[in-house]
């Protein structure tokens, strides 16, 4: 960061956005490049580049997660709003948010302790497609592909179901146009 940035204050620093004399970007990018200059001593949290930049030739997104309360789980929600946010997900328009992923395609797998037929019933499953499925595809522009869910898995869970669980990841990854690890050696 600028010197004139790194020893400024916050109020300092809106003043300098509001009369033109840099950008909020500009501090952004200060900011950020700091944080990565003092990283070794002070272990900052500078992943979102480095993560974006690993997600930049993925054709296909797949998420994992399980339902907690019903909905995504917390850690998955900031996952998103930081990789998938503004510069990557998308980018600011005149009429709003233009979508960057548009060539791309996401799949989502999550399992709950509650069986399916429950969270359909309580209205949570349709909340789960409208909030993150729909509204995350239409804001980075990706095609749905599908989201997969495995209710009522809970400690003792038999093995045929499980392996019931991992023939529909299988069929997915297939429909997809790849070729699932078996998980056995040739």
């Amino acid at each position: 960061m600028p010197p004139d940035l790194a020893e400024a204050t916050a109020a300092e620093i809106a003043d300098a956005v509001r009369a033109g004399a840099t950008t909020a970007l500009t501090v952004t990018e200060a900011a950020l490049a700091r944080i990565e200059d003092l990283n070794p001593r002070l272990n900052a949290f500078t992943d979102v580049t480095a993560e974006r930049e690993l997600l930049a030739t993925v054709n296909v997104f797949a998420f994992v997660y399980p339902l907690w309360m019903n909905a995504q789980p917390a850690m998955m929600k900031g996952y998103i709003d930081r990789v998938f946010g503004m510069g990557f997900g998308y980018a600011m328009g005149r009429g709003g948010n233009v979508p960057l992923l548009k060539s791309r395609k996401m799949i989502s797998f999550t399992s709950s302790g509650a069986p399916t037929d429950w969270i359909k019933s309580t209205g949570a499953w349709s909340a789960i497609q409208k909030l993150f499925d729909e509204h995350f595809a239409a804001v980075c522009g990706l095609e749905l592909i599908d989201h997969i869910h495995f209710g009522g898995v809970t400690s003792g869970i038999r093995s045929d179901v499980v392996e019931g669980f991992v023939v529909k990841v299988r069929e997915a990854v297939r429909r997809l146009g790849g070729e699932p690890d078996t998980g056995r050696s040739h």
